[in-house]
């Protein structure tokens, strides 16, 4: 049987088993969508990047959680980049991705920083019932409507759309019970990947703000850190005016709830760009299993 090379790769930090875990096999070509799928779910990371030869770019990923595929993911491309970088495969500069939301760029500092240009950023501010939105979070809905009066809910998107919600402070946010299925019902009404509730209360002085990502509709309780929900997080903040002057730099914690603690750099300019470092932390071989047409139940 066909086997290939897979690591686990820890996205938006520099220790390992910390950040967000991504699949990544660097060698992909020859696999169709229904084996990609089925490596991912062995693996079990919330995404996995799949790695392949493209003629419209230096190189293509696909993206696939353990349930499907997904148009792009921030953690999982910073993760296959900083493997390549490591491997020598990759050298410091800029070099283009071809993913399914059109060919970005990908830059590699020299100390192993990959950033990540997102795709044109869309911000669409939401009349939200907070009472539902506040029981799905497992929040008070004093917590969402006090910081609401100022900053609205939102659907933002820099290739994969998030419901944007802010929280008050971080005790009630690091308080939140999330209800899956209330969530991935809100995700899907609003056609977004999942929700991401932030505070600018956050627990490291040098933050920026804190953030939670729960998006169990696309198979993921919990993200510890969504590099494409915070660039999305990044273009919302500049439209509703969230700062005097925007920063030059956003940094976004992310992780410390589910003892995944990471920070996603987010800069907000003339394009929207999402970086950080990934250090591995696995890395072996996985069977490619082969399916018949027959072995494929459909409900």
């Amino acid at each position: 049987m066909d086997s290939r090379r897979a690591l686990l790769v820890d996205a938006f930090t520099t220790e390992p088993l910390s950040g967000n875990a991504a699949g990544v096999v660097p060698d992909a070509d020859g696999l169709d969508a229904e084996q990609m799928r089925a490596v991912a779910a062995e693996l079990g990371a919330s995404e996995t990047a799949f790695v392949c030869s493209s003629a419209a770019a230096d190189r293509r990923i696909r993206y696939f959680t353990p349930q499907q595929e997904v148009d792009l993911c921030g953690h999982a491309t910073i993760a296959a980049h900083a493997h390549l970088a490591a491997e020598r495969e990759l050298e410091p500069g800029t070099h283009t991705l071809e993913t399914n939301v059109g060919t970005l760029d990908i830059e590699l500092g020299d100390l192993g920083e990959v950033w990540m240009t997102q795709d044109a950023p869309t911000v669409r501010p939401l009349e939200v019932d907070y009472d539902r939105l506040a029981a799905a979070l497992g929040v008070d809905d004093a917590a969402l409507r006090d910081v609401g009066a100022d900053l609205p809910v939102a659907v933002a998107s820099t290739g994969l759309p998030f419901l944007v919600v802010p929280v008050n402070f971080l005790e009630h946010l690091s308080g939140a019970d999330p209800d899956d299925a209330a969530i991935a019902d809100l995700a899907a009404e609003h056609d977004t990947a999942g929700v991401y509730a932030y505070t600018f209360d956050a627990i490291d002085g040098d933050s920026t703000l804190h953030a939670r990502c729960f998006a169990p509709g696309i198979g993921i309780s919990e993200d510890p850190a969504t590099g494409t929900a915070a660039g999305a997080c990044g273009a919302y903040l500049r439209q509703v005016g969230a700062f005097d002057s925007m920063p030059d730099e956003l940094r976004i914690e992310q992780g410390h709830f589910v003892d995944r603690p990471g920070t996603v750099r987010v800069r907000v300019g003339a394009e929207i760009r999402v970086g950080g470092r990934a250090v591995q932390s696995l890395d072996g071989e996985i069977v490619v299993p082969e399916f018949a047409d027959d072995d494929i139940i459909e409900a």
